[in-house]
């Protein structure tokens, strides 16, 4: 483990030197509230490194050591976007195993299937759920985060070789760059929609209210607790109290009966503080704009989707990584438009 100025001096070099390099982490969003960064994995030709980035060391040089690569990485997304927003890493340039098996047309590309289809290598993932803001990690968690990085430079070998093959290795290449591009941008929150959470667009002004009320307060007392907001209260019994509460009705059965009473007092003052808003300052549910399609964009629609689905059998493609339906009735609508909006590989093969 990387957790001392000394060892990641004696690393950073390595790194730097190294031909190629793969990287992931680990973060305990099943276990804390927020997540934390917890631990990077990295390997290179000469080794696999744990590095700890809750040490309170200087990462700095090793960033800037992994700016000279190409970084393996294997669904790439979420440690992009962990990377960004924990130390304000973006890489130059990625190349991600899970899509280049997507765009190879495997129907299955978890790291563990690909291991051991392609490397007949089996993967232990039973601590993929563990909390790894623990420390000491358990051998069992140490063997298991070195083997997300030690297999990905023999893997994406061979994906490499399938995409050169195929002629989709510039697809990938293009996606790769899209998604450092739109993980390197950290999206700015609406205080407005924070709290409308899934199943609150058919609730009525005042239960909004109530449930704008509740989702603060939980969000409170799981950042005070260090917890997922889930383990305070579930979205459902959110959504089930905001509603009962607009229409008057009891909501201490709702509450869950392990609810400690200090949180249920808490929960019961952020209703009743729900519900005496005044009226003209209710929010509102959001009216989405609904667009109609007219004959020809229906007869447009369908002709796009024919195209595609013909190329994605053709090449042997899910037929969602050419277009996705909502694409679809974009294109149809305005092409000219839309069209920019999906990667060049994509816009050839429509």
């Amino acid at each position: 483990m990387i957790d001392n100025e000394s060892d990641l001096k004696q690393m950073v070099p390595l790194v730097r030197a190294a031909p190629w390099v793969a990287v992931d982490t680990e973060a305990d969003s099943l276990h804390a509230y927020p997540e934390k960064l917890c631990l990077i994995q990295v390997s290179i030709a000469g080794g696999d490194f744990l590095v700890d980035p809750l040490a309170g060391l200087d990462l700095g040089p090793l960033f800037a050591a992994l700016q000279r690569h190409e970084v393996i990485f294997h669904a790439a997304d979420y440690d992009l976007r962990l990377l960004q927003r924990h130390h304000r890493f973006v890489p130059q340039t990625v190349f991600d195993t899970m899509l280049a098996a997507r765009l190879i047309g495997l129907s299955q590309f978890g790291l563990a299937h690909l291991v051991h289809t392609l490397l007949e290598v089996k993967l232990d993932k039973a601590p993929q759920r563990a909390n790894w803001a623990i420390r000491p990690l358990t051998e069992r968690m140490r063997h298991y985060a070195i083997n997300d990085t030690r297999h990905l430079k023999p893997l994406a070998d061979k994906l490499r070789a399938e995409l050169e093959a195929k002629g989709r290795l510039a697809w990938h290449q293009e996606w790769c760059a899209r998604l450092i591009q739109e993980c390197a941008v950290e999206k700015d929150s609406d205080p407005d929609r924070l709290w409308r959470i899934k199943g609150s667009a058919v609730l009525s002004p005042r239960a909004l209210a109530v449930l704008r009320e509740l989702w603060h307060w939980r969000e409170a007392e799981a950042i005070a607790a260090n917890r997922p907001p889930y383990f305070v209260l579930a979205h459902e019994t959110l959504l089930k109290v905001s509603a009962s509460a607009s229409e008057g009705q009891a909501i201490d059965p709702l509450l869950p009966r392990g609810l400690s009473q200090r949180r249920r007092k808490g929960a019961t003052e952020s209703v009743q503080r729900g519900l005496q808003i005044p009226k003209a300052d209710l929010p509102q549910p959001f009216r989405h704009k609904f667009h109609r399609p007219s004959e020809a964009e229906r007869r447009r629609f369908l002709e796009i989707s024919h195209r595609r689905d013909k190329q994605a059998h053709r090449l042997k493609l899910d037929p969602t990584l050419i277009a996705s339906r909502a694409d679809l009735a974009r294109l149809a609508e305005d092409w000219d438009r839309h069209a920019p909006d999906l990667m060049s590989w994509q816009r050839a093969l429509l």
